[in-house]
């Protein structure tokens, strides 16, 4: 949230809601505490804490969070920064100055595309898909809240490296043939269970992240095929029945 696009459009949002007289409200954290692992329920907690104070430093009214766990966290964060106060309505942001270009200058975000960042793309990909066919909207995931919001960026990206012949911090170019390789090993290493959606996962996936054309939502494909489906087995009770 700290790069410069997102900055922008963090300082520009509160701006334009206290202008209006409406709340901001801030994004959720989507660190999510490990009861069984002290050292990751501290690095969420510190994570938490640092994005919402971020955020009450900036004006927002208020935030959400990914967890109850969490909530105690960003309270005392908002409490601290609000005191007696509702909200920080009369906190107009007039120093920010309202910039289009800054909101599409992705050229001065800093990072680089990474093999185990695709990897990951992948993995996190098929499991939130493969959850969501299964009635899940929402999925923890290596610690953190995933939602379809995360398996689009995840395809995204993936879709338009390769289709910018992207290249790597270690040189690779980012192929179609590539990602194929590394899906088939990124799925080998999933961790199969009883009734799983696995194999309708990846299917999906590859289609709205190999095709020519971008998909516009992963979410269509995934809707049709249940559709498809839901007929199927409304057939077959029919003739059941008969």
């Amino acid at each position: 949230m700290t790069q410069p696009f997102m900055r922008a459009y963090t300082e520009q949002l509160v701006r334009a809601c206290h202008k209006r007289g409406a709340m901001a409200i801030g994004g959720m954290a989507a660190a999510v505490p490990n009861r069984k692992d002290e050292a990751a329920n501290t690095n969420a907690f510190e994570k938490v804490r640092a994005d919402k104070t971020r955020e009450a430093n900036d004006g927002f009214d208020g935030s959400w969070v990914a967890h109850p766990d969490l909530v105690p966290v960003c309270r005392e964060v908002f409490d601290a920064t609000l005191g007696d106060r509702p909200n920080q309505l009369e906190k107009l942001r007039e120093d920010v100055i309202p910039d289009d270009r800054a909101l599409i200058n992705v050229a001065a975000t800093t990072g680089t595309i990474t093999e185990q960042g695709i990897r990951n793309n992948i993995e996190v990909g098929i499991r939130y898909i493969e959850s969501w066919l299964r009635g899940n909207g929402a999925v923890a995931i290596h610690n953190l809240m995933e939602d379809a919001a995360t398996a689009e960026i995840s395809r995204s990206q993936i879709w338009q490296w390769m289709f910018a012949s992207a290249i790597t911090d270690r040189g690779e170019i980012i192929t179609h043939q590539w990602i194929e390789e590394l899906l088939d090993e990124e799925f080998a290493r999933l961790e199969r269970f009883d009734g799983d959606r696995f194999e309708d996962s990846r299917d999906i996936f590859e289609e709205v992240t190999l095709s020519q054309d971008f998909p516009s939502f992963l979410t269509l494909p995934a809707y049709a095929r249940y559709l498809t489906e839901a007929r199927e087995k409304a057939t077959k009770e029919e003739l059941a029945a008969a």
